[in-house]
């Protein structure tokens, strides 16, 4: 079985009756779906299989270490560069802005362009969650996650595409940018 059909059994079986907060659409189509927009830009088995599972250790009981003993050191360390320090000790909420700036810390020292493609998979994958939802409730939508402030929302999603630009030739990017802006506005 090839790295990538492993993922997506594993993903599968880990993110197991789970559902998306806003659309109750069961979990693990999101992984799939940032899978299949890094499949867009690379076919680096590691970097697709990453996104396959790059909320497994964020969200499910799987370790870091029992993810590199299935899948290796480089997807171990793809995986890492998205997956927050959740401090489990205070609400999300309260922490949600530090969170975000660590992450994207992380984002800014990436030297591996698969990297960048990693979070925009992720990130573009959102953003037409996002949109869909912003179509039928507005920016009352953001009532219901950690952060509903959506200035603090638009400062995180649009600090990613500026983050991410160096893949600004793919139509990943693009659509990411694109979806940004219709969800946020335009900049003044």
């Amino acid at each position: 079985m090839d790295k990538v059909t492993k993922a997506i059994i594993f993903a599968a079986n880990a993110h197991d009756g789970m559902c998306r907060k806003k659309d109750e659409t069961p979990y693990v189509l999101h992984p799939l779906e940032a899978a299949a927009i890094v499949g867009t830009m690379t076919s680096d088995q590691d970097v697709i299989s990453a996104a396959v599972l790059h909320d497994i250790v964020e969200d499910t009981h799987i370790s870091i270490d029992e993810l590199e003993a299935e899948f290796g050191e480089r997807v171990r360390a793809l995986v890492e560069t998205e997956t927050e320090e959740k401090r489990h000790d205070l609400p999300p909420a309260e922490t949600w802005k530090l969170r975000k700036e660590e992450s994207l810390n992380v984002l800014r020292s990436a030297e591996d362009t698969a990297v960048l493609m990693l979070w925009l998979g992720d990130k573009l994958a959102n953003m037409r969650s996002f949109y869909r939802i912003h179509q039928r409730e507005g920016d009352a939508m953001w009532q219901s996650f950690n952060q509903c402030d959506p200035q603090q929302q638009e400062w995180y999603y649009r600090t990613i595409a500026e983050l991410t630009s160096p893949l600004k030739e793919h139509h990943a990017w693009k659509e990411y940018n694109e979806l940004v802006k219709l969800v946020f506005g335009k900049e003044n």
